[in-house]
């Protein structure tokens, strides 16, 4: 199975109704935030990989697809961080 394929199984895992819980939102963010990472790992691949096969505008749309994904991965970080620093919210 490639990188893509788990990842994409991975996401597919997740389940669509609205968490519950705190415990809840931990693990989604969890999984999201792992699944980010790889994708980010995914998208600089194919970013090394695509160098002197496309042109400049396509080099630098892949140099922002993967800051995007890295970005997305620390912002889900700090989700989670501030998440186990505060500890279980109530819903409102």
């Amino acid at each position: 199975m490639s990188d893509i394929e788990a990842l994409l199984k991975e996401l597919r895992g997740l389940p669509d109704a609205p968490a519950v819980s705190s415990q809840e939102v931990h693990a989604r963010l969890t999984a999201v935030k792992s699944a980010a990472g790889r994708w980010a790992d995914v998208l600089y691949g194919i970013q090394e990989s695509a160098r002197g096969f496309v042109g400049p505008r396509a080099e630098a749309a892949l140099e922002v697809a993967f800051r995007r994904a890295e970005e997305s991965y620390v912002e889900l970080e700090i989700a989670l961080r501030d998440l186990n620093d505060t500890g279980p919210c109530q819903r409102r």
